[in-house]
C-alpha cells in the first residue's frame, strides 16, 4: 500500500508540473505571434520524423553493408558506400536546419516571453509593488519572488531552451522506439529455456531485455539524482543575490569609498558568493554520483546486444551484417527508452527553472488590480485641487502610522509637510500619488501633477534624454531643454545634451537635484509634490530654486506640497501639515495643520 501511494503522489506531482509548464507554454502558442510559431514548431516535428527515418535507413543499411563485408563482395560494399553518401548528406541537411529552427524558435519565444513579463513588470507599478511586498509578513512566500530581474533575463531563456529541446527530444524518442521496437522484435529471435521439463519460448527477447534494462536505469537515476532539483532551484536565487550585491557595490561606490567600507563590502560579497560555491558543491556531488550511474549505464549498452545475441551469431543462426543491425536496432530502443536516464540533469534544471516562473506569475495575481484597488486610496484625476478623505496610511508590516486623516488643498496653497523622522511623511506622499499600496481612503489628485521623489531616476544615455524622462526627447526643443538647465542652476551641463553617461553616477547628490527640479521647470505642471527636493543644495540654491518652484505653480495656478526639514524652506509655504505622535492604541501619528 505504501509503494502505491508513493506512486501515486509521484504521478499526481507529474501531473502538476506538466500543467505548471502548459501554462507557461501556451500563451505563447495563442498569441499574435502563433502562425509562426506553430508553423516553425511543425517544421521541426517534421525534422525530428525526418531524423528518424535517416535513422531507420541507416540501419538497413548496416545489414547490408557489413553482409557485403562478410562475403567480400565488392560490387555491394562500392554500392551501400555510394547509398552512404546520399543518406549522409539528407542527414546532415535535415540536421542543420533542425538546429537552425530550433534555435530560431527558441529566439522568438524568449523575445516574446521576455516582453510579455516586462509589461507586467512594469505596469501598474508592479515592480514597486512586488519590492514592497518583500517587507510583508509573507516576504519568503512564492508570491513575492526574489530577484525578478534574474527570473525575465535568465529563467525564461532557460525554460524556452530546455522546454524545446526536451519535448523534441521525447518526441524523437517516442518515434524512434515506435520505429524500431518492431524491426529489433523481428530481428531478436525467441529465448528458449526448459523448465521443470516444460520447454518455453520468449519471442522478441531482446525488446524485453531493453524495456528492462531502461525502466531499472530510469528508477535508479530518479532516487540518484533527484537532489539536483532543489538544488537548480537554489543555485539559481543564490547567483543572483552575489550579482545583485555587486551591483549595489557598484552604484553606491562613492558612498562606500568615503565610508572606507571596503572590508564590510568584500565580507558580504564573499558570504554571498560562499553560499554560491556551497550551494554548487552540493549541485557537482549530486551530479557526480549521478555520472557515475549514468556512464557505468552508456557503456554497459554498448556490449550488452553483442552478449544477447552472440550465441546465435556463433551457432550460425545470424551473419555479422545481421548482429550489426540488432546492435544498431537495439541502440536506437535503448537510447529512446533511456531518454529519462540521459536527461535527467537537464530534466532537474527545467523543472527548478519552472517552479522560479510558476512563482513570478504567481506574484501578478497575487498583484491583481481589484485587491489594489481596495487597498490603496483611488487616484482621480479632479482638476485644480487636492483632497483625501479617511486617508489611513500604514507600514508593509501592518502597522499604522496615521490615523485616517481628511486633506484638503487649493489653488494657490503651499504647503509643507513636517513631522519627526519615521513619521510617515513619505508613505503619505505615496499615497497621494497612488502608489502606497498599503493604505486606505480615497484622493482626488489635481490632474496636472509632478512629484519629485528623494532620490531621482536618471536613465543611462544622453542628457537630454534623463532631462526629458520619461518623455520622448522630441517633445522639447533644444533651446527649452538648455533653458531648464540654466534655471536649474546647471549651466556647465547647457552644452552636454548628446553626451551618453551614467548620470545617476555622474552627477553629485546636489547636481541630481537640480537636474531633477530642471525637469520641473522643463515641463511646468500645476502642482508640485517635492520630498525632500533640495536637501543636498547649500541655503542660497535652495532659496533660488524654491523660489522658482512656488512662482512656477503660483503662474500657472496650482499648489506646492513639500517635505523639509530646513527652516529656510517653510518661507516659500503658506500652510503646515504637522504629524504628531499619538497617545494610547491605535495609529502612531496623526496629522493637524498649522497656519503659517
Amino acid at each position: 500500500m505504501a509503494f502505491v501511494a508513493t506512486v501515486g503522489n509521484k504521478l499526481r506531482a507529474f501531473g502538476q508540473f506538466v500543467r505548471r509548464v502548459w501554462a507557461l507554454t501556451q500563451p505563447y502558442f495563442h498569441s499574435e505571434d502563433k502562425w509562426k510559431a506553430r508553423g516553425m514548431l511543425a517544421a521541426i516535428v517534421a525534422l525530428n520524423l525526418g531524423l528518424v527515418y535517416m535513422a531507420v535507413l541507416f540501419n538497413d543499411w548496416n545489414k547490408l553493408f557489413y553482409d557485403a563485408l562478410q562475403e567480400k563482395n565488392a560490387s555491394v560494399f562500392w554500392a551501400q558506400l555510394g547509398r552512404f553518401t546520399y543518406l549522409a548528406f539528407a542527414f546532415i541537411v535535415i540536421a542543420v536546419y533542425k538546429f537552425y529552427l530550433t534555435q530560431l524558435l527558441e529566439m522568438r519565444w524568449r523575445s516574446w516571453m521576455t516582453a510579455h513579463y516586462l509589461h507586467r513588470w512594469l505596469s501598474g507599478q508592479a515592480f514597486y509593488r512586488l519590492e514592497l511586498a518583500r517587507f510583508t509578513s509573507a516576504a519568503h512566500s512564492d508570491a513575492n519572488p526574489d530577484n525578478p530581474d534574474q527570473r525575465i533575463q535568465e529563467d525564461i531563456n532557460q525554460f524556452t531552451s530546455y522546454t524545446i529541446s526536451l519535448t523534441m527530444g521525447l518526441l524523437n524518442a517516442v518515434v524512434t522506439l515506435a520505429s524500431f521496437v518492431g524491426i529489433l522484435w523481428g530481428l531478436s529471435g525467441g529465448f528458449a529455456f526448459n523448465v521443470a521439463g516444460h520447454d518455453y519460448n520468449i519471442p522478441g527477447f531482446m525488446v524485453w531485455m531493453a524495456v528492462l534494462y531502461c525502466a531499472a536505469g530510469s528508477v535508479i537515476t530518479h532516487y540518484i539524482g533527484r537532489k539536483q532539483i532543489p538544488l537548480n532551484f537554489a543555485q539559481q536565487r543564490v547567483e543572483a543575490d552575489f550579482r545583485h550585491t555587486m551591483i549595489r557595490v557598484r552604484e553606491y561606490s562613492e558612498s562606500i569609498a568615503l565610508d572606507r567600507g571596503e572590508t564590510v563590502a568584500r565580507r558580504q560579497l564573499g558570504d554571498r558568493f560562499d553560499k554560491v560555491l556551497g550551494n554548487y558543491l552540493a549541485l557537482i556531488k549530486a551530479q557526480k554520483s549521478l555520472i557515475w550511474f549514468t556512464s557505468f549505464f552508456g557503456q554497459a549498452a554498448v556490449v550488452f546486444p553483442f552478449v544477447v545475441a552472440a550465441p546465435r551469431f556463433f551457432s550460425g543462426a545470424i551473419q555479422l551484417g545481421e548482429l550489426m543491425q540488432i546492435s544498431s536496432a537495439f541502440g536506437q530502443v535503448q537510447g529512446a527508452l533511456s531518454w529519462f536516464v540521459d536527461n535527467y540533469g537537464s530534466l532537474a534544471t527545467w523543472r527548478a527553472t519552472t517552479d522560479r516562473l510558476t512563482s513570478f506569475e504567481a506574484s501578478f495575481k497575487a498583484l491583481n488590480p481589484v485587491a489594489i484597488a481596495q487597498a490603496a486610496p483611488e487616484a482621480i484625476a479632479k482638476p485644480d485641487a487636492l483632497s483625501g478623505s479617511d486617508i489611513s496610511v500604514a507600514l508593509p508590516n501592518g502597522t499604522v502610522l496615521l490615523a485616517p486623516t481628511q486633506l484638503q488643498a487649493q489653488p494657490g496653497d503651499r504647503i509643507l509637510l513636517q513631522g519627526p523622522s519615521g513619521s510617515g511623511k513619505s508613505s503619505l506622499f505615496r499615497t497621494l500619488a497612488g502608489i502606497w499600496p498599503f493604505a486606505s481612503g480615497a484622493v482626488h489628485l489635481p490632474a496636472d501633477t509632478m512629484f519629485i521623489p528623494q532620490r531621482p531616476y536618471f536613465p543611462n544615455g544622453t542628457l537630454r534624454e534623463a532631462l526629458a524622462y520619461p518623455q520622448a526627447t522630441t517633445a522639447y526643443t533644444d533651446a527649452q531643454l538648455q533653458q531648464a538647465l540654466r534655471d536649474a542652476l546647471l549651466p556647465g551641463l547647457v552644452d552636454d545634451l548628446d553626451r551618453v553617461d551614467a548620470w545617476s553616477q555622474k552627477l553629485s547628490g546636489g547636481e541630481q537635484q537640480r537636474l531633477a527640479i530642471a525637469r520641473v521647470l522643463l515641463k511646468q505642471p500645476q502642482w508640485i509634490f517635492a520630498d525632500e527636493a533640495t536637501s543636498a543644495l547649500d541655503e542660497a540654491a535652495e532659496h533660488t530654486l524654491y523660489q522658482r518652484l512656488s512662482d512656477l505653480v503660483k503662474q500657472r495656478g496650482g499648489g506646492l506640497v513639500s517635505i523639509a526639514h530646513r527652516p529656510a524652506v517653510a518661507a516659500f509655504h503658506t500652510r503646515q501639515w504637522v504629524l504628531t505622535p499619538r497617545q494610547g492604541e491605535g495609529a502612531l501619528f496623526t496629522l493637524s495643520e498649522n497656519r503659517a
